[in-house]
């Protein structure tokens, strides 16, 4: 059901992305690192939900606290003459690795225990078998 879920979504973002219109190049910077930061609230959330420490309100305040800070920045930093956006990429894309190495580890456990148990599974059902 996922799987299937995945391909509609990957389909409706394919087809949308090809006609909707092009972000111009002055305004690219905001929404990549907006995105960027958004993403990280994603995975973090995924995280607290496999910790079971899930809270929306902390979802959707770091989701929209993270981004419109990391636009604020960019700002600060266009207006600076700086690329203070960058440090916000090197946080954001760190934290978004961290909390993927979490979630690919916590599957990866789940499915090696249901693959140990599969086979004890077969290897009973086998001695039984003789």
């Amino acid at each position: 059901m996922v799987v299937i879920a995945v391909i509609i979504g990957c389909v409706f973002g394919a087809i949308l992305g090809m006609n909707a219109p092009m972000i111009s190049y002055t305004y690219s910077t905001y929404l990549a690192i907006a995105i960027i930061a958004a993403l990280d609230s994603v995975f973090g959330g995924i995280t607290s939900v496999i910790k079971k420490t899930f809270d929306l309100k902390i979802f959707i305040t770091g989701f929209f606290g993270n981004a419109i800070l990391s636009i604020v920045l960019t700002i600060l930093g266009e207006k600076l003459n700086l690329d203070i956006y960058l440090a916000a990429i090197i946080v954001f894309v760190g934290r978004m690795f961290t909390n993927f190495a979490i979630i690919r580890r916590y599957y990866v456990d789940k499915w090696s225990l249901k693959f140990k148990e599969k086979t004890q599974k077969q290897d009973v059902v086998a001695e039984d078998d003789k």
